[in-house]
């Protein structure tokens, strides 16, 4: 595989790459300005001469998602730790791409989790969110994906997440309400309690100074 790092940056403690296959960016393009052309557009004029090589590096980042392996990104900040409450990381931005018609939606994710003798390194929950977001996707299995993983991974003692997003999809065609919000969310141990599961929803909605 022909792959080139087309920058390498330091971001919130770990290294951020933009990885292209120019074999797949060459197929890609060739495919999206035969598209342009079916849409009635001149591939050809200035404007439009470089959008398919842009389009297809951009769906490579987008979906960049299935080169990576969430479960080991936790594994590689798990810590042994006798801390036993509630961990939460709320406000998480989540960016990606419906699959069924290949548009966006995008939004906040909260997670949280009880530790069972391992905590992980905070900044590892942003990141898995992120793992699996860029992808094609729907939210329900995004929501629930997230949950398996830290609960598979870490063995808390329960696991919480909340998504809210909106949807390109539902505001730019179809039934076209702009302001729409999808809440998604899945539980698993503890947090299938009323009692812990309320307090998660508080601590996610509060505002905290």
């Amino acid at each position: 595989m022909n792959n080139h790092n087309h920058f390498d940056e330091e971001e919130d403690g770990y290294i951020k790459i933009d990885r292209y296959n120019e074999g797949k960016i060459a197929s890609v393009a060739h495919h999206y300005k035969d598209i342009l052309g079916q849409l009635g557009e001149d591939p050809e004029r200035e404007g439009l001469v470089k959008t398919p090589e842009r389009v297809a590096k951009a769906l490579q980042y987008l979906t960049h998602g299935y080169d990576l392996n969430p479960a080991e990104i936790l594994r590689s900040a798990m810590f042994k730790e006798d801390y036993s409450q509630m961990v939460v990381v709320k406000d998480i931005e989540v960016f990606s791409m419906c699959e069924h018609h290949m548009l966006p939606f995008f939004g906040k994710a909260h997670v949280a989790y009880i530790p069972n003798g391992h905590i992980v390194g905070l900044s590892k929950i942003p990141r898995i969110v992120d793992a699996f977001a860029r992808r094609l996707q729907v939210q329900e299995r995004l929501t629930n994906e997230i949950r398996d993983c830290i609960q598979e991974t870490l063995q808390p003692a329960g696991v919480a997440v909340v998504i809210e997003c909106k949807h390109l999809c539902m505001a730019m065609r179809g039934i076209q309400k702009q302001n729409s919000v999808t809440t998604t969310s899945a539980f698993t141990g503890e947090f299938a309690k009323d009692k812990t599961r309320a307090e998660f929803l508080r601590l996610i909605t509060a505002n905290l100074h």
